[in-house]
């Protein structure tokens, strides 16, 4: 009589009649369980008497099939929280429709003839001061805003008497006894629409430029 080799769980894979493709089985962990238990009962039907399988041998095979189940449990759970995940996001996105986001840079976001922007200063200044350039360069307008504390401030500038079309940007000067304090510019523009790539949220701004949800400072 010939004796099998002992049990080897590379042949889960190699079984009469097992498909290769997980679609045709009702669940991966349920079908590898399955070819596991007959594989065993029949390793124990055609074992040599003379050399049994030994408990800690059979209890060391039956570890690793429920560590490949569970391997593929904790797959099939993982995605699913992907997928509900990416519908959060998606509701998220729709609700910053039409609200203004600030990000990195120096122009204006236009509602009509009012250009809407923010800047932050580093310290606290008692001299404010934020000048509306138009594309050659020169000084149009300047917005006196006094002393102002150390943190984000957001303005809007009357811009009736001008053609939108003609203004550039915009540059803070503040000042504290004279000393020049540190200044950063934002844009402060209207969200359009939002969309998802690679797993990313992306918003699409009023000027039409398209940013990653972490570019974004924060959200008025």
């Amino acid at each position: 009589m010939m004796f099998s080799n002992p049990f080897d769980l590379s042949a889960l894979g190699n079984t009469p009649g097992a498909s290769t493709k997980s679609g045709t089985t009702a669940t991966g962990a349920e079908a590898t369980q399955d070819r596991f238990l007959k594989l065993l009962v029949a390793q124990l039907n055609n074992q040599d008497p003379m050399n049994p399988m030994d408990n800690a041998q059979m209890t060391t095979q039956m570890t690793q099939i429920n560590t490949v189940a569970g391997i593929e449990s904790l797959n099939t759970t993982l995605k699913g929280m992907a997928t509900q995940f990416t519908a959060m996001q998606n509701l998220q996105g729709l609700s910053l429709i039409g609200r203004e986001a600030l990000v990195e840079g120096k122009t204006f976001g236009f509602d009509g003839t009012v250009g809407k922007a923010a800047f932050r200063i580093d310290s606290p200044a008692d001299s404010v001061q934020v000048d509306v350039l138009d594309k050659a360069g020169q000084v149009i307008d300047t917005l006196d805003f006094g002393a102002l504390t150390a943190g984000q401030h957001s303005f809007n500038w009357d811009g009736s008497e001008f053609n939108p079309n003609d203004v550039a940007s915009y540059r803070v000067r503040a000042s504290n006894g004279g000393t020049p304090v540190g200044s950063f510019m934002y844009s402060r523009l209207t969200v359009t629409s939002v969309g998802m790539k690679d797993g990313q949220m992306q918003l699409q701004l009023q000027n039409g430029s398209t940013v990653g949800y972490d570019k974004i400072t924060t959200f008025m």
